[in-house]
């Protein structure tokens, strides 16, 4: 595998793509429980084999982070399902040990200690992960000189869902709570300004306080890196599409839309956490709904 992959040049920003895994995951009609074989097969000429792997009908779903480096700050967005961590629930992410995401961040050319912030768009499993690693039998956070932000409802919700029952969200006890004793962590709105570069759009629904991260200065080339308001270009052309683990599917889709809405036929560039390679992409009307090709050259 390429460790090093292209990075993006906005103005005064650049944005890796960090990649802890690219495979076939789930069959793509239980992922998104309301898609139906007829919905499928009509898209089944452009989804495969890119998107979704033929004869099983799987997803093929990237895991990754994207680093955002400003001229003042190294941020990492999201943080993939880690080493270590037991997930007998997914066991194709039960106690990873692979190399293959620290390698990929130190071909950005940054190290754990260089992340000043760990931006979380959700607090689902695959988007926490290395935000602890494990040492001498403690979950401890990896980026030991970051500040941590989570939404303040997001966070709320999965505190008290752990607390009632931590087996049902067993990430939440190893990989955010050790977090907010350690003290590394920052509760923040879903519309929080980090900086003049970056900020966070809300999009709930996939989670009970979803948000988007969009970098850039004002009249500037920009990005916005969607966490999990889309899994897959279907949801593009259907953004009523909800998916299997949506905390309300409808709003999700109302999210789709704001967003779309708002940078469809713009320069925006919008880096998915899930697409397959190259991830990034623009999105455009198409009808009443939207199409997110992905990009062929450069941005």
């Amino acid at each position: 595998m390429s460790y090093a992959l292209p990075p993006l040049y906005l103005d005064d920003l650049t944005i890796h793509r960090v990649v802890e895994s690219e495979a076939p995951l789930f069959a793509a009609r239980s992922f998104f429980p309301s898609l139906t074989q007829a919905m499928l097969d009509e898209n089944r000429a452009w989804l495969e084999p890119k998107f979704i792997e033929p004869v099983t009908e799987k997803l093929i779903l990237a895991v990754q982070s994207y680093i955002v480096k400003t001229p003042h700050h190294t941020i990492l967005v999201d943080s993939c399902v880690g080493n270590h961590k037991p997930r007998p629930g997914r066991p194709f992410w039960d106690k990873q040990t692979s190399d293959t995401y620290e390698r990929n961040l130190a071909a950005c050319g940054v190290g754990v200690g260089d992340i000043d912030f760990v931006m979380c768009t959700h607090l689902h499993v695959d988007h926490v992960g290395w935000n602890t690693r494990l040492d001498n039998g403690r979950w401890v956070p990896t980026f030991p000189n970051a500040r941590y932000l989570f939404s303040d409802r997001e966070l709320a919700y999965w505190t008290e869902r752990e607390s009632k029952d931590a087996a049902t969200c067993p990430w939440i006890t190893d990989s955010v709570l050790p977090i907010v004793a350690a003290r590394r962590a920052d509760t923040v709105s879903s519309s929080h300004e980090l900086n003049d570069h970056v900020r966070c759009i809300p999009t709930p629904g996939h989670t009970i306080d979803h948000f988007a991260v969009h970098a850039g200065r004002k009249d500037k080339a920009d990005a916005v890196i969607t966490g999990d308001m889309i899994h897959s270009p279907l949801q593009a052309r259907y953004p009523e599409l909800g998916m299997m683990s949506d905390y309300d599917s409808k709003q999700a889709g109302q999210s789709r839309r704001s967003l779309f809405g708002r940078f469809a036929d713009s320069p925006t560039l919008m880096c998915t956490a899930h697409f397959p390679s190259p991830s990034v992409g623009r999105v455009v009307r198409r009808g009443d709904a939207f199409d997110l090709p992905l990009l062929t050259g450069g941005a």
